[in-house]
């Protein structure tokens, strides 16, 4: 199979697993795993922050950021389509006592301008408004990039407001590849950030959440509460550090294979890129309905050789990594066309990946 469901698909290289086999551990509750604060200080250094901690999982970076930055019945705001609002349970609400208030981005970008009253009154009728949530790729809105200036002006705002700014930046790897702006620049205006390994660079596990110093202490306190201290945990930080040493600058390959994808799916009648291009390395794919639905989509692609992720009852969802050859993206690319060009298969085998059925955004969803 040609897997294009995700860039969390990948597997060790020959030469990760032979770094990840030597690397130099320790207990990292109890003292210091030398590998753990390798990864930790490199992180920190590439993303221009005081301080930097590992942890299992993106959504623990978030959560633990959310948590910190927001007292208990406080709100922060986030796009309404957005990972930490959609597909982390809204762990901000079980997990902290926080509520969300979701703005609609335009191909998962958010306006300035939408900012404008989103701020409650002090009266003790209101809660509190403490912080703004981006996104940096936007995984629902295809890997969209959000514009730099965007950013700063909206962080900016925030700032003067008094609020406090985190991006979940599991992909912004792949925005400063895409850009050519260094990891620092792209994080500079947040107060924190949160980067994942274990996608298109790679490896098997781990995210990061970079920070002040004192910012960063207090989340090694709340991933103890999160359940998230590790021991030996060199084990796997071994795989992202060689992740951070080696896989950065390949990412713009996946970005030309996603375009080669889109440009197929672009060419097939029955097809259309969302959000009208591809940045990064996602693909975000509209089935018209009068071929099928998304899942008989899917379940076509995967007869022939491709798996794909259905996101919404007309959309599916394909993802280039580290993992595929030009070759194979050219074998992709025929079977598509040739799926495109042929008659739904019953569906019934296709990959919801955690997203069911859901809707794409109405601004998505319509282009």
């Amino acid at each position: 199979m040609i897997d294009l469901r995700s860039d969390t698909v990948t597997r060790p290289t020959a030469a990760m697993r032979k770094f990840i086999a030597e690397a130099e551990v320790g207990d990292d509750m109890i003292d210091v795993d030398p590998t753990v604060e390798r990864l930790e200080k490199l992180t920190a250094e590439l993303l221009g922050k005081e301080a930097a901690i590992f942890m299992p999982s993106g959504s623990m970076t978030n959560q633990i950021a959310i948590r910190l930055h927001c007292d208990r019945g406080c709100e922060f705001i986030c796009d309404s389509n957005s990972h930490v609002y959609n597909y982390e349970q809204a762990a901000f609400a079980q997990l902290s006592g926080i509520v969300a208030r979701t703005v609609d981005s335009r191909h998962g970008v958010i306006e300035p301008e939408q900012m404008d009253g989103l701020i409650r009154p002090i009266n003790l009728h209101f809660v509190r408004t403490r912080l703004v949530c981006l996104e940096n790729t936007h995984n629902r809105a295809g890997g969209r990039i959000f514009p730099q200036d965007k950013v700063e002006r909206i962080c900016r705002w925030a700032h003067e407001n008094g609020l406090r700014t985190h991006v979940d930046g599991a992909r912004l790897w792949n925005a400063a590849a895409a850009t050519g702006k260094s990891v620092a620049e792209l994080s500079e205006p947040f107060d924190s950030v949160s980067v994942c390994y274990s996608k298109g660079l790679g490896a098997p596990v781990g995210s990061g959440l970079a920070g002040t110093r004192e910012f960063i202490a207090e989340a090694r306190r709340a991933r103890k509460l999160f359940g998230g201290a590790m021991r030996q945990a060199g084990m796997i930080a071994a795989g992202a550090l060689y992740a951070l040493l080696h896989h950065r600058e390949r990412l713009v390959e996946d970005h030309e294979h996603a375009r080669r994808i889109g440009d197929t799916v672009a060419r097939c009648e029955p097809l259309s890129v969302i959000g009208g291009e591809v940045e990064t390395n996602i693909v975000a794919v509209a089935v018209d309905p009068s071929w099928g639905t998304a899942a008989q989509f899917a379940d076509s692609l995967r007869g022939g050789g491709v798996d794909s992720f259905v996101i919404g009852p007309q959309s599916i969802r394909l993802v280039t990594h580290l993992d595929l050859s030009s070759g194979r993206i050219d074998e992709a690319c025929e079977i598509i066309r040739r799926v495109a060009d042929g008659v739904p298969r019953a569906s019934g085998s296709a990959t919801q990946g955690g997203y069911g059925t859901a809707t794409l955004p109405p601004a998505v969803a319509s282009s």
